[in-house]
């Protein structure tokens, strides 16, 4: 979007994947046109805003549930350990057998 020597306005825009220059005129009315791509600029920067705003507030909530998560496993694992329990092969927990000693 540009005043081309301050003469007449034009704006570029993509159109199957190249950018192409478009004549929009001269004038109060190219005026206007002006306006109003810089209103609807504002518009989308104003979008893109809240989303990043939205996306760093669901990252957070993320994060948090994620420590939350590593500390409920902990405690789980605590508490199967006291409880006899071993992990077999690094996957499922089983009861140990016996008179073992709890490692």
């Amino acid at each position: 979007m540009a005043w081309n020597r301050g003469r007449y306005y034009t704006r570029s825009r993509k159109i199957r994947g190249r950018v192409v220059r478009e004549y929009v005129g001269a004038g109060e009315l190219a005026g206007l046109v002006a306006q109003m791509d810089a209103i609807e600029r504002q518009v989308r920067e104003a979008k893109r805003a809240a989303r990043r705003a939205e996306r760093a507030e669901l990252d957070e909530l993320d994060a948090s549930m994620d420590r939350m998560f590593q500390e409920a496993e902990l405690l789980a694992r605590a508490a199967l350990v006291a409880a006899g329990f071993h992990r077999h092969k690094r996957g499922e927990w089983r009861k140990r057998r016996g008179n073992h000693q709890a490692a």
